[in-house]
């Protein structure tokens, strides 16, 4: 527990900074902060994930079924089930969601156990052959140290979105040793908008991660893959047709992915059949599919060999061991089952997240279309190997409704820009497939239902970060509707405005008093004992409740003509009212403030 000396000491240092370093320039310093704690982070993740792996899956025969496949996984699960559930007491699935969601309403706060508990549970998970991915837990982990650092020196929310921009760029930039890619994913899935202010800590975080990860890990790409030579023009058509069939499946994948995590919510009141459920479902598939325990990026690795005789050891440790004439069948079943496992480890209380499956789903997926090209002669032959890559980032540019993520990961993956064209090709024809179906990535669906997510529509954006409590101008001058003309000349008197509220012994709201309407009778004194508040008053024109999104306030606003509105509970007991000069004044105060450069 800090001290007092030890805050007193804080406080001195925070004045100094405010005297002799600007905003800006204090942004720049954390995001060099932020970039080397969110790599050290996704560093202690995969270490963790390799000791908890290596140490169980050791001494495995490759010719024979591994019954601990059974258990592994269920013992992960249940163990991440135990740790959420007693000691973090917080949700933390859905890491990237759970960004989205503190950035549409609460200005970028994370809370601090986020800076550490996502490592935990997702090693837990994943080490145990959870079928889910890193990348998730490590951003939430990235955007909650931006997050809380920025709210240490005491940041105003738009550069608290920043620091959590930044965060998040630093770990996927970690992670994967790709800068560009880190940048894109914060600008396409994450909505920060690029300005000149934002732009340059954003790629600090970025190039100081990467470079933390070069330090730990060495230069090796995640994939060690060489590019196999092609014709453009030869490579291009089945690449449209890749990336058709990649949006498909995307669709596929978010469709499912839902219906899966409907069926466990309906369990949420029961942890311990939602673990059973999903333990059981997991570990079943991973004994017959090896491929799908953890995050499967050594399968990926054997399906980009330049030797096609490592394909067959995708099948090791399985029920299809020594049947090479069924690795099309086999790779077929693990694209339409993976997304199950996924949906099975995060619904039976694992903690992890999708931009791995997606990858997964995509390598295998385009490895498929390939050999499945090449098998049947359907035109010039393709590599399989470079139809792995460009599957990866055509399903993820469909599941996260990110284009420019996908080609520019996979590029930078490969340590170059050798297949961009192809990439691009894939990545676009992926998107255009999945937006005429679904138009909200995976991780956004969620809040698009509930009207909470932020886009590139600066007013909508705008609109979703602003609440009612903002704006609410809390009412204190109210009369009862038996209060006589004479008490509520005498409530006006002491009012500042141009109305009275009517409400009845328990704060609900029955009516309001005009009190331009009542400029004939304000001053006769004989009728102050002639009328009541409940003949003067009328009914409000429509009333919003505190939890209405400010998007519906607006609209209410302009349909009614109002220029006040008040504000009720869900029992009807008034908060307050809203006017329309003070939601516009705030509204473009916001506008203002986030086009700052």
């Amino acid at each position: 527990m800090p001290t007092a000396d030890t805050h007193t000491r804080f406080e001195r240092l925070l004045a100094w900074r405010q005297r002799h370093i600007t905003d800006r320039q204090l942004i720049i310093l954390l995001s060099f902060g932020i970039g080397v704690l969110a790599a050290l982070s996704a560093f202690l993740l995969h270490q963790l994930i390799s000791l908890i792996a290596d140490t169980l899956t050791q001494g495995f025969d490759d010719d024979s079924i591994n019954w601990l496949f059974l258990a592994f996984p269920m013992i992960g699960i249940l163990l991440t089930m135990l740790f959420v559930r007693y000691v973090v007491k917080d949700n933390i699935s859905h890491g990237i969601t759970r960004i989205l969601a503190a950035m549409s309403s609460k200005q970028g706060r994370l809370k601090r156990h986020n800076c550490w508990t996502s490592i935990v549970a997702s090693a837990i998970t994943i080490g145990f052959g959870g079928s889910v991915g890193a990348e998730a837990p490590i951003v939430l982990t990235g955007s909650a140290i931006g997050s809380n650092i920025g709210r240490l020196f005491h940041l105003d929310g738009r550069r608290l979105m920043l620091l959590v921009g930044c965060g998040a760029t630093a770990a996927i930039a970690g992670i994967f040793k790709a800068p560009l890619a880190g940048l894109v994913f914060t600008v396409e899935v994450l909505m920060i908008d690029m300005t000149m202010s934002s732009l340059l800590p954003i790629l600090v975080a970025s190039v100081t991660a990467t470079c933390t990860t070069y330090l730990l890990m060495g230069t090796e790409s995640l994939f060690t893959v060489q590019i196999a030579e092609y014709r453009l023009m030869e490579c291009l058509p089945a690449g449209a047709v890749l990336g058709i069939l990649c949006g498909m499946v995307s669709l596929y994948f978010i469709r499912t992915m839902n219906l899966c995590e409907r069926f466990f919510a309906r369990m949420d009141n029961r942890p311990y059949l939602r673990w059973l459920v999903g333990g059981l479902t997991l570990s079943i598939l991973i004994l017959i599919f090896p491929s799908l325990y953890g995050e499967g990026y050594d399968s990926l690795n054997l399906l980009m060999s330049d030797d096609s005789s490592a394909w067959s050891q995708l099948m090791h440790h399985s029920l299809f061991y020594g049947s090479d004439h069924l690795l099309l069948l086999y790779v077929g079943l693990v694209v339409l089952t993976k997304v199950f496992a996924t949906s099975a480890t995060n619904g039976g209380g694992g903690v992890g997240g999708t931009f791995a499956p997606s990858l997964f789903v995509g390598g295998f997926g385009g490895f498929f279309f390939a050999r499945l090209w090449n098998t049947y002669h359907i035109g010039p032959a393709l590599a399989e190997k470079n139809f792995t890559l460009m599957g990866m980032a055509g399903v993820m540019a469909g599941v996260m409704h990110a284009p420019l993520t996908g080609i520019f990961l996979i590029a930078e993956l490969t340590g170059g820009y050798a297949m961009l064209l192809p990439l691009m090709v894939v990545s676009i024809c992926a998107y255009l497939t999945i937006i005429v179906f679904e138009p909200h990535s995976i991780y956004g669906i969620r809040l698009a239902r509930q009207g909470k997510l932020l886009t590139h529509h600066t007013d909508t954006s705008i609109l979703r970060l602003m609440n009612v409590d903002d704006i609410i101008e809390y009412e204190d001058i109210t009369v009862q509707p038996e209060a006589q003309l004479g008490d509520i000349v005498d409530s006006i008197s002491r009012s500042t405005k141009n109305y009275v509220p009517v409400v009845d012994a328990a704060g609900k709201l029955k009516g309001e008093i005009d009190v331009i309407r009542l400029r004939k009778v304000l001053f006769r004194i004989e009728l102050y004992h002639h009328f009541t508040a409940a003949q003067l008053m009328t009914p409000p024109v429509t009333m919003l409740l505190h939890t209405d999104p400010m998007e519906e306030v607006m609209d209410t606003f302009e349909r009614t003509k109002a220029h006040q509105l008040p504000v009720v509970d869900g029992d009807g007991v008034l908060k307050g009212y809203i006017t329309r000069s003070r939601l516009y004044v705030t509204y473009r105060q916001m506008v203002a403030d986030y086009s700052t450069e």
